[in-house]
């Protein structure tokens, strides 16, 4: 091969290489925005707030995870959603009635999966 040949070869070569560490770090920086996202979720405490102040919070957020003592007196803790956008692939929304500090049966919506009534398994 001679030197054009070899240059040209090079160049193009190069210019792949560089367009595919782009395409790495553009994956990379949509991977660490997509952790981070879902690191940031709210965490909250339903104990001391009104049943309507949890559903707001709730509604504002998207998504959160509280904290609630259950009807035995237990600590507990999910993750509640504003609506199905919030829920992965396959999950659908559920009522879900947690403790709040004004009542003990305080509706809010919760991800769950989906299973068929019909599925023949």
């Amino acid at each position: 091969m001679d030197a054009e040949g070899l240059s040209a070869r090079r160049r193009l070569f190069g210019y792949e290489q560089r367009e595919f560490v782009m395409i790495r770090c553009i994956l990379v920086a949509v991977a660490l925005l997509l952790a981070t996202e879902a690191q940031a979720i709210s965490r909250f405490s339903s104990n001391r707030m009104s049943c309507a102040s949890v559903q707001q919070r709730i509604v504002g957020e998207g998504a959160a995870i509280v904290s609630y003592t259950s009807r035995r007196g237990n600590p507990l803790y999910d993750r509640f959603v504003r609506n199905a956008q919030f829920c992965q692939v396959g999950e659908v929304t559920d009522y879900a009635y947690i403790t709040a500090a004004d009542t003990k049966s305080c509706p809010v919506l919760r991800c769950e999966e989906f299973e068929s009534q019909f599925d023949s398994r």
